[in-house]
């Protein structure tokens, strides 16, 4: 018989190390692309509006089955998920760096979003459901969260010096390495675990949610070049509107439906998850308009640009730790105003401070605040949308709220790069445009953090919080997912 996660096990700092090295593959995956971008678009002939697809398409993949990846992990368990969104990540890295085509380098940055769909909600399900509520939580998701912002350090440099070194292929091969390292501990430390919900897949609200979200950030992404009258950004609009509203009609009469629309009763989730689509809407897209900055703009080698995001991205590994402590001591709600108000300072300073001379140094400041901020609002974001989430309903809890990080990231982005091509006008090649490019997305970003100081708010207080009925027990909350 498998032992029940319920049962903590023995090794639980070993446990929690694994976990945290699968969310420095996340990070890594997602941070060390950036730096190759200008050479995979020289080489495989990217036009600069089409080149965003090497981001997006990850993020539209992880965004799109995400909610397919949290019911998977309620419905065949976190270690099974676990180990097969590592094996994607592994197969498809691979894929990505023997890839001479477009069109292949896409697929496989979709097959590694896939991968991380189901590596995520079961990584985070497990931080989760290991530790409880409360301080015990907090301290293990800061964990998680310095992973995760460790990854970003080493994935800024491994990009560069990869790149410099070998060419862009080997950003790509490196995390065959990690990944398969990964599995092959996973499969002797992580206990065996049983199912937390009972019910069958949700292929419908799967298909549509998926169709969905790819329709609307295709559209997005295509205005600028398309034009946003034309048929083809207002087709897959409408569609993805229709996609949408199917999609809540099937979640809402299934007998075992993909997303329990009764989990956005909880407050904080629904409102965590709008944070995560915020959060990676504003601070996750400046990595991509920072990259065109330095190399581009400065003329930054790769190696050059890697070890230039190491101060951001250290900051971040640093607010990541701050977040969870400040969260234990005086609440999630308030450490998360705290986090955004010194990101929207930075944010500011910085969109003050780029020009196309600036020295490097003197960006320093504005992204060692801002960057303090982010690490800040993205431990505590998760703690604020997993708190009174069912144990039973974890892993698809996990999955609303990674949803929203990702698709945010693509639409943010597809916004952002629409936005900074109506200031550049085709003039990306030239450093003064580009720098007036970065400039005005630096203020949609800033403009985005106030947005997200909006939402927070719609948080409840500790005090609401603990006047909330107890939530129902897992076995129960099980049995309602999962039958009519």
């Amino acid at each position: 018989m498998p032992t029940s996660l319920s049962a903590r096990p023995r090794h639980l700092g070993a446990v929690l190390a694994l976990l945290a090295f699968a969310q420095m593959i996340i990070a890594i995956d997602y941070n060390i692309v950036f730096v190759s971008l200008p050479e995979i678009g020289r080489e495989l002939g990217f036009s600069a509006q089409n080149l965003q697809w090497v981001v997006s398409a990850y993020a539209v993949a992880f965004g799109g089955f995400l909610l397919l990846g949290g019911r998977a992990t309620d419905l065949f368990g976190r270690k099974r998920m676990f180990l097969l969104g590592l094996f994607l990540y592994a197969a498809s890295s691979l894929a990505g760096g023997l890839a001479q085509e477009q069109w292949l380098l896409i697929a496989a940055r979709g097959v590694q979003g896939l991968g991380g769909a189901f590596l995520a909600p079961a990584t985070l399900s497990l931080v989760t459901t290991l530790f409880k509520e409360g301080a015990e939580r907090n301290r293990a998701l800061s964990v998680w969260g310095a992973a995760g912002g460790s990854g970003m350090v080493l994935g800024s440099i491994l990009g560069g010096l990869l790149t410099d070194a070998f060419g862009w292929p080997s950003v790509f091969y490196v995390n065959v390495l990690l990944a398969g390292g990964a599995m092959f501990v996973a499969f002797t430390l992580l206990p065996d675990d049983q199912p937390t919900a009972k019910g069958f897949f949700d292929l419908p609200g799967a298909l549509t949610g998926t169709l969905a979200s790819t329709l609307l950030v295709f559209a997005l992404v295509q205005g600028p070049e398309s034009g946003w009258g034309s048929s083809r950004v207002m087709t897959p609009l409408v569609v993805a509107i229709v996609m949408l509203a199917l999609f809540l009609v099937i979640e809402s009469r299934a007998k075992a439906p993909m997303v329990p629309l009764r989990l956005f009763r909880n407050r904080n989730l629904s409102t965590g998850a709008c944070i995560t689509f915020l959060f990676m809407a504003t601070f996750g897209a400046l990595a991509f308009f920072l990259t065109q900055f330095w190399q581009v703009a400065q003329g930054f080698s790769p190696w050059a640009t890697g070890f230039a995001f190491v101060v951001p991205s250290g900051s971040v590994l640093i607010g990541t730790i701050l977040g969870g402590r400040s969260a234990t001591r005086i609440g999630v709600r308030k450490t998360l105003l705290v986090a955004l108000a010194m990101g929207l300072v930075g944010t500011v300073a910085l969109a003050f401070t780029l020009s196309e001379g600036v020295s490097y140094w003197a960006l320093v400041p504005p992204l060692l605040v801002l960057s303090l901020g982010q690490g800040m609002v993205f431990t505590t974001m998760y703690a604020a949308a997993t708190t009174g989430v069912p144990p039973a309903d974890q892993g698809i809890g996990s999955g609303i709220a990674t949803t929203g990080q990702q698709i945010g990231g693509a639409v943010g982005l597809a916004v952002l790069i629409a936005v900074v091509n109506t200031v550049t006008v085709g003039g990306t090649a030239d450093p003064a445009r580009l720098t007036e490019g970065v400039t005005t997305a630096t203020w949609g970003i800033a403009i985005g953090i106030v947005l997200t100081v909006l939402v927070v708010l719609n948080l409840k207080k500790p005090s609401e919080t603990d006047k909330e009925e107890p939530a129902p027990p897992a076995d129960k909350t099980a049995e309602v997912a999962g039958t009519a």
